[in-house]
C-alpha cells in the first residue's frame, strides 16, 4: 500500500540513485556514446527496481541507536530583535508552549492520491503511444523498393542481425521510426522513400536502435518518468538516456562508412520533418530541436570515441549500481525515529524549517531583484569542452553575438561545428532578411557561399531559405536554370528547377522542331510531343516520365 512514509522514501533515494547516475556519466564523457548509454540504462533499471526493493528487503538500519533516540538539545530561536530560548518540547504536531501554536498541514492522508493521478496520467499516455504504434503497423504497407530492401540486408549482414525486420511505410509519419523487440518494424515516410541516396544511413541508424533493443529502453525510460514525476533528477536522466540512445545510433551509422559531413546534412533536413509529439512511442532518425545541436557537433568531431559498451563494461555498471542501490532501498530509520519519538521529545525548532527574518528582505526592490534575474546561466563543463574541441575563442563569440538572434552557448558550437563565422551570418541574412540561425547552420552545413545564394535569387527573387537548401542538395545552378530555359523549358520558380533536377531533366535535351509541307510545325520535346498548324490550332501530347531504374543491390 502506498503510505506517505513509503513516498517521501521513494523521493529521496530516487534522487540520490538519479544524481549518482548522472554524476557516473559525467565522469565518463570521454567514454563512446554506446559506453555512457549503459550507464544511463544501469540508473533506469535501479530506479525500476527500487520500489520493488524497499517493500520485499529487510530492513536495513546501520546507524548507532544514539543518533536517533538521543534527545536533541535545547535550541534558541532568534524572534523580532531577541533571543528567547525554547526550553519546553514541542508534541510532534508542531505545537509549542507558552500559547505560541505552530500546526503543520495535514496531508498525509491526500499524499498517495495526488501521487496516484499524475502517475496514472502519464502511465495512460504511455499506453496510447504504443497502442498508436501498433494501429499505424496495420494500416501502413509493405516496402518494395529494391535499394531499401538492400540496404536493409546489407545492415543486417553487418551488425550480424539475424531477426527479421518488417520494412514499411505510412503516410501518417513526417520521417522514419523504429521500435519492436521480438517483432522489430522501421516504418518509412514517403519523403524518406524518394531519398533513396540517403537509404543506407536511414537504416544503418533505425536498425542500430533495433539492434541496441532501444525500444524496451525507452519504454522503461518512461515508466520511471511515471512512477517518479515529482524528481527533476530522473526526467534529467530520461532525456539524457534517450540523447545516448541517439548518438549510439549515429555512431553505428558513421562506422558503417558512412561519409559524416553527408550524414550531418541527412539530420539537418530531416529535423524540419521531426515527428513531434508525445503519444509516438518509437525512435527516429530526425532529431529534436534540443539536439540537433549536440548531435551534429558529434557526427563532425573525428577525435570522438566510437563503437558499442563492451561485456566487461556492461558489467561493471550493472554491479556497481546494484551494490549501491540495493543497500538504499533496504535502508530504513523510520521505526527507530518512531520509537525514539516516544521515548524523547523532538524540540519545536528542529522540527520547523527556518523562516527569514522580515529585514532581510527590507530593503529589496524591484531595480535590486532586476539583475539577479538577468544572470546569465554558467556554462557546464560538458559545454566547455565542446567548444575547445570546435575551436571557439571568445573573439568569435563576440562576433556572433553581434548578429543579434538566439545564440546560446549550443548555438554557438553548431554554428562553429559548421564553419559558420559573422561575416557568412551577415552575408546570408543580406540575402534572406529575417533568417535565423538554424536555417543559416543548415545552409553552411550544405556548403552554401554566399555568391550561390545570390546567384539563385537572382534567378528566383521570391526564393526561401528552404528552397535554397533544396537546390543545394539536388545540385541545381544558375547555369543549370539559364541551359534549360535555353532550351524552351519555364523555370518559373524555385519548384520548378527542383521538379526538372529531380526527374533527371538534362540541360542538353533541346527541344526538336519540324516543319511539315502543310506549314504544320512540330516540335518534339523531352516532356511531350506539339503540333502548331497553319491556321493557329494546337495539339499538345504529353509523355509519362518514366520510373527511375532501381539501385543495384550492394555486394
Amino acid at each position: 500500500m502506498i503510505t506517505t512514509v513509503l513516498l517521501l522514501g521513494l523521493a529521496w533515494k530516487s534522487a540520490l540513485v538519479a544524481g549518482l547516475t548522472l554524476g557516473l556519466l559525467r565522469l565518463a564523457r570521454a567514454r563512446s556514446a554506446g559506453e555512457r548509454s549503459m550507464i544511463a540504462h544501469a540508473g533506469i533499471v535501479a530506479l525500476l527496481a527500487l520500489p520493488a526493493a524497499m517493500l520485499l528487503l529487510p530492513s536495513w538500519n546501520p546507524l548507532p541507536e544514539s543518533w536517533s533516540a538521543a534527545p536533541a538539545p535545547v535550541v534558541a530561536a532568534p524572534v523580532a530583535d531577541s533571543a528567547v530560548p525554547i526550553a519546553e518540547a514541542a508534541p510532534a504536531t508542531g505545537v509549542a508552549s507558552d500559547g505560541a501554536r505552530f500546526t503543520l498541514p495535514e496531508v498525509g492522508d491526500f499524499a498517495p492520491f495526488l501521487y496516484a493521478i499524475p502517475l496514472a496520467l502519464l502511465s495512460g499516455v504511455m499506453l496510447i503511444a504504443i497502442v498508436r504504434l501498433f494501429a499505424m503497423r496495420g494500416r501502413a504497407e509493405i516496402l518494395t523498393e529494391g535499394s531499401w530492401l538492400s540496404a536493409l540486408a546489407e545492415a543486417q549482414r553487418r551488425m550480424g542481425f539475424k531477426h527479421g525486420t518488417a520494412l514499411l511505410v505510412s503516410g501518417e509519419l513526417r520521417s522514419p521510426i523504429s521500435w519492436g523487440v521480438l517483432r522489430p518494424t522501421i516504418v518509412l515516410s514517403p519523403v524518406a522513400v524518394e531519398a533513396v541516396g540517403e537509404a543506407e544511413a536511414i537504416i544503418a541508424h533505425e536498425l542500430a536502435h533495433v539492434a541496441r533493443l532501444d525500444w524496451a529502453k525507452l519504454l522503461g525510460a518512461r515508466a520511471v518518468c511515471a512512477l517518479f514525476w515529482f524528481n527533476p533528477l530522473v526526467w534529467m536522466l530520461a532525456r539524457e538516456s534517450h540523447q545516448l540512445r541517439e548518438e549510439a545510433a549515429d555512431d553505428a551509422v558513421l562506422m558503417a562508412d558512412i561519409d559524416g559531413p553527408d550524414y550531418a546534412t541527412l539530420l539537418v533536413g530531416a529535423a524540419r520533418h521531426d515527428n513531434q509529439g508525445a503519444l509516438m512511442a518509437a525512435h527516429g532518425v530526425a532529431p529534436g530541436k534540443g539536439s540537433l545541436k549536440r548531435r551534429i557537433t558529434r557526427v563532425l568531431d573525428g577525435s570522438l570515441k566510437r563503437g558499442p559498451a563492451s561485456a566487461s563494461w556492461m558489467l561493471m555498471s550493472l554491479v556497481l549500481l546494484a551494490g549501491i542501490t540495493a543497500p538504499l532501498a533496504a535502508f530504513s530509520a523510520t521505526a527507530d525515529q518512531k520509537q525514539a519519538a516516544k521515548d524523547s521529545p523532538v524540540p519545536f525548532a528542529a522540527a520547523v524549517p527556518a523562516v527569514a527574518h522580515p529585514s532581510a528582505t527590507a530593503g529589496a526592490s524591484p531595480e535590486n531583484e532586476a539583475p539577479a534575474a538577468a544572470t546569465h546561466k554558467p556554462l557546464t563543463a560538458e559545454q566547455l569542452v565542446s567548444m575547445r574541441a570546435v575551436g571557439v575563442t571568445p573573439e568569435y563569440v563576440a562576433h556572433m553575438r553581434e548578429q543579434g538572434g538566439s545564440m546560446d552557448p549550443d548555438d554557438i558550437i553548431a554554428a562553429k561545428a559548421t564553419g559558420v563565422d559573422a561575416a557568412y551570418v551577415n552575408a546570408m541574412r543580406g540575402i534572406f532578411p529575417g533568417a535565423d540561425m538554424d536555417d543559416v547552420i543548415g545552409a553552411s552545413a550544405l556548403h552554401i557561399e554566399p555568391g550561390y545564394a545570390r546567384e539563385m535569387k537572382a534567378q528566383f527573387p521570391g526564393l526561401s531559405i528552404d528552397d535554397l537548401h533544396a537546390l543545394r542538395a539536388l545540385g541545381v545552378t544558375g547555369d543549370y536554370v539559364r541551359r534549360m530555359r535555353g532550351a524552351g523549358y519555364s523555370v518559373k520558380d524555385a519548384d520548378a528547377a527542383i521538379e526538372l533536377r529531380a526527374t533527371g531533366m538534362a540541360p542538353g535535351a533541346k527541344r526538336r522542331t519540324t516543319t511539315r509541307k502543310d506549314e504544320t510545325r512540330v516540335e518534339i520535346g523531352r516532356g511531350g510531343l506539339e503540333a502548331r498548324s497553319a491556321d493557329g490550332r494546337v495539339a499538345r501530347i504529353e509523355f509519362p516520365e518514366p520510373p527511375a531504374p532501381p539501385a543495384p543491390p550492394e555486394n
